[in-house]
C-alpha cells in the first residue's frame, strides 16, 4: 500500500512506499521520483504504516527494502519545507519530535519478527544508508555506492546508523566510515562487512529472488527466536543469555516445524514449515 498514487495528467507523484507481497516475501519500495529517492515526511508516513501491518502478519516471512529506479535512497530531502525550516531555525522543537518519531521507525524496522533485507539498488547515502543498516542483510547490485554523507551536510547522523554500523563493523570500522566519508563502491562496502553479498547488476534481481525464497523456506517461530537471540546476545551478560536462550531452544523443539524437520530428514527430503 502507498499513500501516493499518480497525479491526473501525468503530473508529480508524491513520495511514498509501494508494497508488493508474494510467496510469503513482502518488497517494500522508496519512491521519490526526482529525487532519487530522498527520504521526504510522505514516504516516513508511508513506511509506518507498512510496518504496523507487517508486524502481525503471519504470511510474510521475509520483508524487503529496496528503492525506485536506479537508487536505493540518498538520505534526507534536503528540498524538503521540513528542513528548510530548520535551515531558518524555526523551531528545535519541532525537528527533534520529527527526527525521535522518525528514528522509532528504523528501530521498529531492525526488531521486525520477518526477516529484513534491504536490496541496496543503487546510491545509498545518509539517513538511507542507516534505513540498510536496520535490516538483517544488505545485498547491493556491483554498481551501488555506499556513502555516510552526513559531515558532507554539517550534521552528526540520524536513524541510528552509527549504532547499527558500530555493531556491524565495530568501533575503528564505524569510527573510519562516519568520520572520513567518502564513496564506498559495493565491493569494498562487501568486504568490510557493510554488505552481506554482491550480486552484478544483470543478476542482481535474480540473486536477490533466490536469497529472499531460501530465507522464506525457514521456519517462522524459529526465525523469529534466533532474531531475538542476535539482539539479546549483544546486551546480555552470558548468564542470562544461555538462560533466555535455553527458554526459546524448548519453545522452537515442541513446534509442529521442528518435527516436521525430523521427519523430512529421516525421509531425506526438505522440510515444509507451516509456522505452528
Amino acid at each position: 500500500m502507498s499513500a501516493a498514487h499518480p497525479a491526473a495528467g501525468g503530473g508529480h507523484v508524491p513520495a511514498g512506499v509501494d508494497r508488493t507481497d508474494g510467496d510469503g516475501i513482502a518488497t517494500l519500495t522508496l519512491r521519490n521520483e526526482g529525487r532519487r529517492n530522498a527520504l521526504a515526511v510522505d514516504l516516513f508516513d508511508d513506511l509506518d504504516r507498512e510496518l504496523d501491518g507487517l508486524e502481525s502478519d503471519p504470511g510474510i516471512r521475509v520483508v524487503v527494502i529496496t528503492g525506485h529506479g536506479s537508487a536505493f535512497s540518498v538520505g534526507a530531502d534536503l528540498a524538503a519545507p521540513s528542513h528548510r525550516r530548520t535551515l531558518r531555525g524555526d523551531s528545535v522543537s519541532a525537528d527533534l519530535a520529527r527526527l525521535r518519531r522518525v528514528g522509532r521507525i528504523a528501530e521498529r524496522l531492525h526488531r521486525l519478527p520477518q526477516v529484513s533485507v534491504a536490496a541496496v539498488n543503487g546510491a545509498c547515502a545518509g539517513a538511507g544508508l542507516s534505513l540498510a543498516l536496520a535490516c538483517d542483510l544488505r545485498i547491493a547490485a556491483d554498481t551501488a555506492v555506499f556513502n555516510t554523507a552526513f559531515l558532507g551536510a554539517g550534521l552528526s547522523g540520524d536513524l541510528g546508523g552509527i549504532w547499527f554500523a558500530t555493531r556491524i563493523l565495530g568501533q575503528a570500522r564505524a569510527r573510519e566510515l562516519f568520520l572520513l566519508p567518502g564513496r564506498l563502491p559495493a565491493r569494498d562496502a562487501c568486504a568490510a562487512g557493510l554488505v552481506t553479498r554482491v550480486s552484478p547488476d544483470e543478476s542482481f534481481a535474480a540473486d536477490l529472488a533466490a536469497l529472499t525464497t531460501r530465507l522464506a523456506g525457514g521456519a517462522p517461530r524459529a526465525v523469529r527466536a534466533m532474531k531475538d537471540n542476535l539482539r539479546d546476545a549483544d546486551r546480555l551478560p552470558l548468564a542470562d543469555y544461555l538462560d533466555v536462550e535455553s527458554e526459546r531452544m524448548v519453545s522452537t523443539f515442541h513446534t509442529d516445524d521442528a518435527r516436521e524437520a525430523a521427519h523430512a530428514f529421516l525421509e531425506r527430503r526438505e522440510p515444509v514449515f507451516t509456522g505452528k
